[in-house]
C-alpha cells in the first residue's frame, strides 16, 4: 500500500458525523482491511507508522506525556491527508489537538484487529518506523 492509497482509505472510511475519538473511523478501517489480503493490513500498518513517525518531533510534543503525544498524533492522521499535511507545514496547527487532548487511540489498533480477523492469530508486528513517542531521534535533536 502506498501513501496515496493509505490516505484514500482514511478518507473513504471517515464519517461525515463528528467522531472525536476516531472510533468510527477505526471500526470502518478495520472492517475494510479485514476483507482484503494480509498484505493490505501490513501496508496500512507501515503507512500509519510512517505518518505518526513524521509527526514525532519536538515542536509538536514537547509538553505532552508519551501516551498523550501518540494519541494526539493519531488524531491528526485521523483528520485526513489535507489536515495532516497542513500540520506538517505549520506546527501551530497541532496545538488545538494537543490543548484539547483530541485523541484517536483506536486508530493504532486497526492493523492488529484486521490481522486477527484474517488469520485468527495475534500479530506480533514490527514496522520500518516506530510510531512510539520520541522514537524519531532526528525530530528530537536538542530536546
Amino acid at each position: 500500500m502506498n501513501e496515496s492509497v493509505f490516505w484514500r482509505l482514511i478518507e473513504a472510511c471517515s464519517s461525515s458525523a463528528p467522531d472525536p475519538e476516531g472510533d468510527e473511523l477505526a471500526a470502518a478501517l478495520t472492517a475494510r482491511l479485514a476483507n482484503g489480503p494480509v498484505s493490505d493490513v501490513v501496508g496500512f500498518a507501515e503507512q500509519l507508522s510512517w505518518a505518526l513517525y513524521r509527526l514525532d518531533r519536538k515542536e509538536y510534543g514537547d509538553d505532552l506525556s508519551s501516551d498523550q503525544f501518540l494519541y494526539t498524533r493519531a488524531a491528526v492522521v485521523a483528520a485526513g491527508r489535507e489536515e495532516y499535511e497542513s500540520v506538517l507545514r505549520n506546527p501551530q496547527r497541532f496545538m488545538p489537538y494537543a490543548n484539547d487532548l483530541v485523541w484517536a487511540e483506536a486508530l493504532l489498533y486497526v492493523p492488529d484487529r484486521a490481522y486477527k480477523h484474517l488469520t485468527g492469530e495475534e500479530w506480533d508486528r514490527s514496522t520500518r518506523y516506530s510510531y512510539e513517542s520520541y522514537s524519531n531521534t532526528a525530530g528530537w535533536t536538542g530536546a
